[in-house]
């Protein structure tokens, strides 16, 4: 297998989880292809391309390693490509609030006690 269709190894190598979304990405024109601008969906992808593309927060960039025939476990999509510019690492789990440091629900709620003195001080008129 020399070429393969570039939606089709995104699909493969678990970027996307359909085949669908991976055309779409591909057919937006915010994909790069050794440099190259891709506007189609069929271009045709080498082993040693490097891959440019946004994917939620950050940009991607892939080179690929490998082609397959199929979409297989993850360990074996891991091994088509390889991360040039791999995310930055999530921020860790809260041991106390089971939430991320800094997100609005990691910060303490009002419990009863509170609302009764914020509920009084609006109705005494704020004094």
């Amino acid at each position: 297998m020399e070429t393969l269709r570039l939606d089709k190894w995104l699909f493969f190598a678990r970027f996307f989880k359909s085949r669908a979304l991976s055309a779409k990405l591909c057919e937006s024109g915010k994909l790069r292809l050794s440099g190259n601008v891709i506007d189609k969906a069929h271009a045709k992808l080498r082993v040693g391309d490097v891959l440019t593309f946004p994917q939620g927060d950050h940009i991607r960039v892939i080179k690929v390693l490998a082609l397959t025939s199929r979409r297989g476990p993850a360990p074996e999509a891991r091994a088509l490509y390889e991360d040039l510019d791999p995310p930055a690492e999530q921020p860790r789990l809260s041991q106390t609030t089971g939430q991320r440091p800094g997100h609005p629900a990691a910060l303490a709620r009002p419990g009863k006690r509170d609302r009764r003195k914020a509920l009084q001080f609006k109705t005494s008129g704020g004094s």
